[in-house]
């Protein structure tokens, strides 16, 4: 079978993904899907920090707990279901790709719910975490990147100016038909750069980051 990648562009609540294949080295796309990462895909789940933040600080904890450990099963099943289509045409998933924020470590959860900034950055990091949670427990090997140096890294690696590159990922929408969006194009870049990423890439131990660098992980 031959290798697949699937690449993420999360929200709060959901992320876009896009499974790619190579062809002939050129990216193919096998499927795309909006993958919901609440149970109740509504305001209080979405932006659980948000939430958390109107409740004592236990409670609080409690709730950001259950949207955490909701969110890394729901990741987990998508990705498990994809691979299972992705095997029936003769495809195997062994690849993932995620795009980060630009933001660095949190702080202690109080600090957190005290900072509207920082329960921003929040709920997206942890829709963020769950997708790698589901990836390193479904053993995908890949990368993750901020999404401001994609493009960046994506003409470095694919030795194309960022100008082809866009026009590139837009052609390749033309297979699927629409939505094919920034987060579907951004996704399945993500993607196709997880398939180079074991020889293009260097790990990064531990969560530093410096600008231009990615992260492998790898089990």
């Amino acid at each position: 079978m031959k290798a697949a990648a699937v690449g993420f562009r999360p929200h709060s609540g959901w992320t876009s993904l896009v499974a790619v294949s190579l062809e002939k080295e050129k990216p193919v796309v096998l499927l795309r899907e909006r993958v919901e990462l609440v149970k109740t895909f509504n305001y209080s789940f979405r932006q659980p920090y948000h939430t958390a933040a109107r409740a004592p600080l236990e409670e609080a904890r409690a709730f950001l707990d259950q949207v955490r450990a909701d969110a890394r099963k729901l990741a987990c099943d998508a990705l498990h279901s994809i691979g299972e289509k992705l095997k029936e045409a003769d495809y195997r998933l062994t690849h993932a790709g995620l795009l980060l924020s630009a933001s660095g470590p949190l702080p202690p959860l109080e600090k957190i719910l005290a900072a509207h900034p920082l329960i921003h950055t929040a709920d997206g990091e942890l829709f963020r975490e769950a997708l790698a949670h589901a990836a390193t427990k479904l053993r995908l090997k890949g990368l993750r990147v901020r999404e401001k140096e994609l493009l960046t890294l994506g003409g470095k690696i694919l030795r194309r100016k960022k100008e082809t590159l866009q026009a590139l990922l837009t052609e390749l929408g033309r297979s699927v038909g629409s939505p094919w969006s920034q987060d579907e194009k951004f996704a399945a870049l993500v993607a196709w750069l997880s398939l180079f990423g074991k020889t293009q890439a260097k790990p990064i131990p531990g969560r530093s980051r410096r600008k231009g660098q990615v992260r492998l992980y790898n089990p």
